[in-house]
């Protein structure tokens, strides 16, 4: 495998090493310390910022105001993000916004994505369903809605209605525009977008193990226009599996800052007057933890790559991104708990940062399902696609 990035996809790492340089993981109240959610906002100043330096826009089109880079530049920066557990929807904003870009209709998209790509709206999606465990789309019904007109006659299909509740959304109470998979009486998934103050749009608030805000969004009656609803064969299952994909991002950009944490420590940390990290026993579990590493990143690579070329496969790209999923979860799982391990006290220690680590790792490992739904949803994909 080549896993030569293109200097643009270079200079988006550069550019983002230099906004989250000045972000420190404890920007926020601990969430061991927070009883319920850590902030009511997300972090402004950097969301600020991602829009100064283009980042925000990164995939979307030049004719959107964007750089008109691929996911694999996405997952690129939200890696970087990962290492200071940065506080923005990054991820869910702007697979939105490319979504709606792919399959999106050109009212709908130009009325979103350039100010999206501005940072002027702030997008999000539900992707949980209403427990997590079901297909999200199975969790809200859409169906046509007809308008009287001054004839008195009606006009069908103007418009959806949405009914349903999608729980864990992301920032929704700090989104402009909500995501919502839904679907029609046939069964067909749809991807409807309205934006968070309108009528039949209800939030409650939610509280992830990372302690950031999240949302039940309940939809009773909720209208949205014909233009606000993508019904495109594919768009919700693309979108699923960007929003997977770039988890596996954050995972591993998490997973790595924890083990260079891990490092510093036990190179500094002694006993009987050598660093614990000499000893074999330290040395092993480190290694162990660095081969997960690896793991995650060429599954991940590999994933995205699929996601953005469209290249065809002996299976279909879900199963790649199914095997990133996997390894993404299992692995930042063990590395956090081996840094826990080896820093002793200190891991616990909630003056010191690994426990914000820890929180989001857990977070991050069971968001859009743990290993093993994942696994069980390659053994299907295997099932229907026999290879040999």
């Amino acid at each position: 495998m080549d896993f030569t990035f293109t200097e643009e996809q270079q200079a988006a790492v550069e550019a983002a090493r230099a906004v989250f340089s000045d972000v420190a993981p404890d920007r926020a109240p601990s969430p061991a310390l927070t009883p319920g959610a850590v902030a009511e906002d997300i972090d402004r100043q950097l969301w600020n910022e991602l829009a100064r330096t283009d980042l925000l826009g990164l995939t979307l089109s030049p004719d959107h105001g964007g750089a008109g880079l691929d996911p694999i530049a996405l997952c690129l920066v939200l890696r970087e993000s990962a290492k200071v557990l940065a506080r923005v929807p990054l991820l869910e904003s702007c697979a939105v916004a490319t979504a709606v870009q792919r399959y999106g209709g050109s009212t709908l998209a130009a009325e979103l994505l350039p100010r999206a790509g501005r940072g002027e709206l702030v997008l999000t999606v539900g992707a949980n369903g209403r427990s997590g465990h079901d297909p999200a789309e199975l969790a809200v019904t859409a169906r046509p809605y007809e308008e009287n007109g001054e004839n008195g006659t009606s006009a069908e299909g103007s418009g959806w209605v949405l009914d349903g509740v999608q729980s864990a959304v992301p920032w929704a109470q700090a989104a402009d525009w909500i995501a919502i998979p839904a679907h029609t009486a046939g069964g067909r998934p749809v991807l409807a977008l309205l934006p968070r103050t309108r009528d039949g749009v209800t939030l409650a608030d939610q509280v992830s193990t990372s302690g950031e805000r999240l949302a039940e969004v309940r939809l009773d009656g909720a209208r949205v226009e014909a233009h606000e609803l993508i019904d495109a064969p594919g768009c919700w299952e693309w979108l699923r599996s960007l929003l997977t994909t770039g988890t596996c991002a954050l995972a591993l950009g998490l997973g790595e800052r924890v083990l260079a944490m891990t490092a510093e420590y036990t190179g500094k940390r002694e006993q009987f007057g050598f660093p614990v990290a000499t000893f074999q026993a330290v040395a092993v579990q480190a290694a162990d933890r660095y081969i997960d590493l690896r793991a995650m990143e060429a599954t991940l690579w590999q994933a995205a790559w699929r996601i953005s070329s469209d290249a065809g496969g002996p299976l279909p790209t879900a199963a790649d991104v199914a095997v990133a999923k996997i390894w993404a979860s299992d692995g930042v799982r063990r590395v956090v708990q081996t840094a826990q391990h080896l820093h002793g006290g200190f891991g616990a220690d909630t003056d010191y940062p690994l426990h914000r680590f820890h929180a989001w790792a857990k977070q991050i490992e069971l968001s859009l399902g743990p290993a093993a739904a994942h696994e069980e949803a390659l053994g299907d994909l295997l099932a229907a696609h026999p290879l040999g």
